[in-house]
């Protein structure tokens, strides 16, 4: 039985779908800002073109970002508070995987105030601190996944699967056009790239795609939200 079931509140539909559509947008914004950059970035289109709807899609994913965080917040079947969405970890519903969320969106908006900032802090920093979206994005993934009610439904699975071949198959282009240099960065992205899908498969499978989840997931909550 899905949340969909319990509350059918049109907050959980709103929730779920502006999640949902902040993950794609996410995905589509790292990919393009993997593959695009160095060697990589492709003769045909011009860097400011490619920077643009790199804009643009951060910015479309901070929309659907904030439509998703205020109306779980709204939503009266988790019982969150506002501070949630900032605070990562305390939240007496699924404390663990909430928190991820959090996480990436304290992340996200880590590069969004450098951004703003960019001509004072100089571009090495800003640069330093715009890297830190990459690390939001397997955060997120995490978060959908062991959060999400409708993780099991074949098409969300999907979605999942998708959005993780994406992101590998751009840092493996993004490796196979890379010069000399930097073998430190590349055995990282390399690492980073194999162990991802290899821990998202080990742990759909040992846990939201297994029957009593939801139970697993309420004994956590009582565990690290102090039994509130």
């Amino acid at each position: 039985m899905t949340a969909l079931a319990l509350t059918g509140s049109p907050l959980w539909y709103a929730g779920r779908a502006g999640g949902t559509l902040a993950l794609i947008l996410l995905t589509a914004t790292v990919v393009l800002g993997i593959a695009s950059g160095g060697r990589a970035a492709p003769r045909r289109i011009g860097r400011f073109e490619i920077g643009l709807l790199h804009r643009d899609l951060s910015l479309l994913t901070l929309v659907f970002l904030t439509v998703h965080v205020v109306t779980v917040v709204l939503d009266p079947f988790a019982h969150l508070g506002w501070a949630v969405s900032v605070v990562p970890f305390g939240a007496s519903y699924r404390p663990l995987w909430l928190g991820l969320g959090t996480a990436a969106v304290d992340l996200l908006l880590a590069v969004l105030v450098t951004s703003a900032l960019r001509v004072r802090l100089g571009v090495r920093r800003w640069k330093a601190v715009h890297r830190l979206a990459y690390a939001a994005w397997p955060l997120a993934l995490f978060h959908a996944a062991g959060t999400g009610t409708d993780t099991r439904l074949p098409l969300q699975l999907w979605l999942y699967a998708g959005c993780l071949a994406s992101v590998v198959a751009a840092v493996w282009w993004r490796l196979a056009k890379a010069g000399p240099g930097r073998l430190t960065g590349r055995l990282v992205a390399a690492a980073a790239a194999t162990a991802v899908p290899v821990a998202l498969t080990v742990f759909l499978a040992a846990g939201p795609l297994q029957p009593g989840w939801s139970a697993r997931a309420a004994t956590a909550t009582l565990l690290l939200g102090g039994g509130r």
